[in-house]
């Protein structure tokens, strides 16, 4: 990754060995054995902890929203009419309207992720039938964007069952090898739905949810399935499912009453508490999709603070970031993690962003 504008006045190189390659497990520590940066708006300084701490970072009253959308085997093996070996990533377990799903067609190396294709080179074209393994097969609609496509899909069985069947996690260059779903789910995944996970909450363990109750900390849950990224193409957020339940909206409602602070459990989790919100300002029961895109101009008005992952220098996800936490404080922080080689990614280290 070379250095690129983040946002205004934010500018960092992240060198490429900082990308986790593999799960904290099998770096030879625990889930929760990874590091934490934070990052408060009132003030300066930064500091270091281990995730471990984070209920001693916390307060009493605080609550912590988090996502519990599992994650699917949403990449699927594929093959072009002409014998090509594709990748099929879905970007969605549920159709849209017009009954077609969202998906994107990655280059096939073995022994190698799924790689990009650049859109010169992309086979994609209206009516395309990718074969499928069992007899299913994906035909391409139209462009959604230059990198995903609608496409209508004819399975056998029910497509959880199918993706349980033959998909697998998605992953992307820089993980080192496949790992099994497990591997991609949070201790919070209780409804199918993401085809990449929802990270930032990957460090929990049922010893961590323990400790906060413990120490005073909510905890509450939302649901939004994450969509098909690409580190290649930093696109804008697109429509994503979500559902806030009314338990969750009346808890933000009442700690922020009392004067506690609702800190999110990564975008999603942001995202879908966001799309919740009322005329009057206030969260409310939601279900439904979600084409919410936070800036530093929209601003929040649910959420006090974000604990999240490492974002790609280019990714759409920072203008949420600086939202929350403003440009100051994040510029601070991501030239403090690239100084002390914090881990990027979905396996790697955790940004929590307060407001004091």
């Amino acid at each position: 990754m070379s250095g690129t504008l983040l946002d205004p006045g934010i500018d960092v190189t992240v060198p490429p060995e900082l990308s986790a390659r593999a799960p904290a497990e099998a770096r030879g520590t625990a889930r929760d054995g990874v590091r934490m940066l934070v990052g408060r708006r009132r003030g300066t300084a930064v500091e270091h902890h281990a995730f471990t701490e984070l209920p001693e970072v916390l307060r009493p009253g605080d609550l912590l929203v988090v996502n519990n959308s599992a994650t699917l085997p949403a990449a699927l093996p594929g093959r072009l009419p002409d014998g090509t070996p594709v990748a099929l990533h879905l970007s969605s377990a549920q159709p849209d309207q017009r009954g077609s799903f969202l998906v994107e067609l990655r280059r096939v190396t073995p022994g190698e992720a799924a790689a990009h294709y650049p859109p010169a080179e992309s086979p994609a074209r209206p009516g395309l039938r990718v074969a499928l393994p069992d007899g299913a097969s994906a035909v391409l609609v139209e462009p959604f964007t230059a990198r995903l496509w609608y496409a209508r899909l004819s399975l056998p069985v029910p497509l959880l069952r199918y993706l349980a069947g033959h998909g697998k996690a998605i992953r992307y260059g820089y993980v080192d090898r496949d790992w099994p779903i497990e591997a991609y789910q949070t201790v919070f995944a209780t409804v199918p739905g993401s085809s990449e996970m929802p990270s930032a909450a990957r460090p929990f363990s049922a010893g961590t949810v323990a400790r906060l109750a413990g120490c005073g900390v909510l905890v509450a849950p939302v649901t939004l399935h994450t969509g098909v990224a690409s580190p290649e193409a930093h696109e804008a957020p697109y429509a994503e499912r979500f559902q806030v339940p009314a338990a969750t909206a009346r808890l933000v409602g009442h700690v922020r009453a009392g004067g506690g602070r609702v800190i999110a459990v990564g975008t999603t989790a942001v995202r879908a508490l966001e799309s919740a919100v009322g005329p009057e300002g206030t969260v409310q029961q939601a279900d439904g999709w979600t084409e919410l895109v936070i800036t530093p101009e929209r601003g929040v008005r649910a959420v006090d603070g974000l604990l999240t992952g490492w974002h790609e220098p280019r990714a759409s996800h920072l203008l949420m970031l600086a939202a929350v936490a403003g440009r100051p404080l994040l510029a601070r922080c991501y030239a403090e993690a690239v100084r002390h080689r914090y881990l990027w990614h979905e396996f790697g280290d955790v940004n929590l962003l307060l407001p004091d």
